[in-house]
């Protein structure tokens, strides 16, 4: 008689059952997306404040960055840019370090998780490459401003970690550290916001 497979599927809060080494779209909401980034923590929750820095706020801050340096792109690369990091949900957010001794399985993981979200929110499974390196310079200056800001890092080593970032920017922005609950209420709200105008 076969072995059973080991479980792969992950029960939500909103009742559906997310396979994760064969997602589909019919089995995501945002509100689970919103649930779980609220409370994944940033930097493995090595950060100042009383509240760890979450996923859904730092995707919060790269869509306003997304937004402030590509003011011209279309609604849907800002519903991208809050979506980045949405895999991370079910799978965690995973430090540079960890996930190169993870290995290959980690990025196919994540880019299977990635490809059902865009389809579910009706965004193509494969983000244009130059929207993709668009959504990756807003990451980079949050990473930037998460690091100096919280994390510890002087401005040199933030700047060598992550690259020298447009100052002006960067001191125009201050991070936020609050609840779960009011992160989850403004990405959830946030979405659809975008989701109505796309």
């Amino acid at each position: 008689m076969p072995k059973p497979q080991p479980r792969a599927w992950q029960r939500m809060l909103s009742g559906r059952r997310l396979d994760l080494l064969d997602p589909t779209p019919v089995d995501i909401e945002i509100e689970d997306i919103a649930h779980g980034l609220a409370f994944v923590a940033r930097w493995n929750g090595q950060t100042k404040g009383d509240f760890a820095y979450s996923v859904a706020e730092h995707s919060l801050l790269v869509t306003d960055i997304f937004a402030i340096q590509q003011p011209t792109a279309p609604i849907k690369w800002q519903l991208a840019a809050l979506l980045h990091d949405a895999p991370e949900y079910v799978i965690g957010d995973m430090i540079s370090p960890v996930k190169a001794a993870v290995g290959p399985g980690y990025g196919t993981l994540d880019d299977r998780l990635t490809a059902a979200i865009h389809l579910r929110f009706g965004l193509p499974a494969q983000i244009p490459a130059t929207v993709k390196r668009q959504i990756k310079r807003a990451d980079k200056l949050s990473a930037w401003l998460e690091a100096v800001q919280i994390a510890g890092f002087t401005v040199a080593e933030a700047d060598r970690f992550f690259g020298k970032q447009d100052r002006d920017l960067a001191n125009s922005l201050t991070l936020q550290l609050r609840p779960p609950v009011a992160v989850r209420a403004d990405f959830t709200a946030r979405y659809h916001m975008l989701a109505a105008l796309t």
